[in-house]
C-alpha cells in the first residue's frame, strides 16, 4: 500500500478518535516525522509514514531518536493495522 493511502487512513482515524493529525514539516529540518497527532487529554505523538515494507532513512532515524530523547513518542507506520492500533 502506498504511503499516501496509509496517511489518509491515519488522518481519518485520528479524527474519529477526537484528535487532529497536523501535517508537520520544517524548512530547516527535512527529516522530521510526517504528522504531529494531538489527541484528547493532552496526548501528543509524532508519526512517520512509510509505504508498506519501507523503512525510515538514517537521517529520519536520527531525528526520531532526538525526539525520543526529549521525551516524545514517535511511531513509524507502514500498514493499516498499525493505524488502527492507535487508541
Amino acid at each position: 500500500m502506498r504511503e499516501s493511502e496509509i496517511e489518509k487512513k491515519l488522518v481519518s482515524h485520528i479524527k474519529k478518535l477526537g484528535g487532529i493529525a497536523y501535517k508537520f514539516s520544517s524548512p530547516n529540518r527535512k527529516s522530521v516525522p510526517d504528522r504531529l497527532c494531538v489527541m484528547p487529554n493532552g496526548r501528543t505523538f509524532f508519526v512517520e509514514l512509510k509505504a508498506e515494507g519501507k523503512t525510515p532513512t538514517p537521517l529520519q532515524l536520527y531525528e526520531h531518536e532526538l525526539l525520543r530523547t526529549l521525551g516524545h513518542t514517535v511511531l513509524v507506520i507502514d500498514n493499516i493495522g498499525d493505524v488502527y492500533a492507535i487508541a
